[in-house]
């Protein structure tokens, strides 16, 4: 009997600089109920999917920065989606930067955490691969500041047992990076839900712009393949406060193939019928980590042409 997760990909279009948090709850509430109504057991939204995107600004006032952050989770800003969540018993994910008060001093994270059914937080992930850059560049045409406002993500990559399966989370740039993928298919990943705020254009190398759909799904398909497990990758997307980002919010089976993708950069919900025992055959077979994978040589160094190449 196949093990169904039926999972929606929430894609938000942009938010504005202006629109309150409330506003953007209510647009995620629609979706959550659309979901419901598709038969959703659980729905995915976006990186940072409370407010516009902030690290494209500079910002010195530390009071401005930390009111982009949330210090509890569920704040009264979302504690309707958590009681929504409950009332529907539908499990979500969610993406928001979170302020911290560990070690004695304010932390500052990219954060998401999954909701299971009965509204309950069961697990939370704080990114690791932080893109842009900590300084000032007031040429370019937007800035991504993450290295400024983030720290790195201290929680790894675990894998939780919930809503009948085996899930792991990411975020955005995390999708790029094959470790991203390996650490959490090493402990059997069935299903890896990530959010992402990406532009079109990438101010340091515009030459990648016209690639930018590409390598979204170019990773995210090599990513489930090469660990046997379902992707289900979440844009916020379109024009948001002079910056436009790519949407292509989709979901990926084991196989590595599209099952379902948003066709535009607005609020759009897709859904896809998940069996989770999908990438057994692969994790039986290709990719059988036991059999075929050889982790005591990955640490040889090889010198070629002058160069050391570990």
């Amino acid at each position: 009997m196949p093990r169904i997760l039926t999972v929606g990909a929430a894609q938000l279009g942009p938010i504005q600089r202006e629109e309150s948090r409330s506003s953007a709850v209510a647009r995620m509430i629609e979706l959550m109920r659309q979901a419901k109504a598709n038969g959703c057991d659980l729905v995915v939204y976006p990186e940072a999917a409370l407010t516009a995107f902030f690290p494209h600004w500079w910002i010195d006032d530390e009071a401005e920065i930390d009111s982009y952050f949330e210090s509890a989770m569920p704040s009264n800003e979302t504690a309707p989606l958590f009681a929504e969540a409950e009332r529907l018993g539908i499990g979500f994910h969610l993406g928001y930067p979170e302020l911290a008060f560990e070690d004695g001093r304010k932390r500052r994270f990219n954060t998401a955490i999954m909701v299971d059914k009965s509204g309950r937080i069961v697990g939370k992930y704080r990114k690791i691969h932080l893109p842009g850059h900590p300084e000032h560049r007031p040429d370019a045409v937007f800035q991504n500041l993450e290295k400024r406002y983030f720290e790195t993500g201290n929680l790894g990559w675990p894998v939780w047992e919930t809503m009948g399966g085996r899930l792991g989370m990411m975020i955005c740039n995390d999708r790029r990076w094959p470790e991203s993928y390996r650490v959490m298919g090493l402990q059997g990943v069935e299903m890896i839900v990530l959010g992402y705020n990406t532009p079109k254009h990438n101010p340091p190398a515009p030459d990648h712009d016209r690639l930018g759909n590409f390598h979204n799904q170019l990773v995210m398909q090599a990513g489930a393949y090469q660990n046997a497990t379902w992707v289900v990758g979440v844009a916020k997307a379109g024009l948001e406060a002079g910056v436009d980002q790519i949407g292509g919010s989709c979901i990926i089976a084991p196989t590595g193939e599209v099952v379902a993708q948003a066709v535009t950069e607005d609020d759009e919900l897709v859904v896809a019928r998940c069996d989770l025992d999908l990438g057994n055959s692969y994790k039986n077979s290709t990719f059988n980590f036991a059999k075929h994978r050889e982790p005591q040589t990955y640490g040889m160094i090889v010198e070629r042409k002058g160069a050391v190449i570990a």
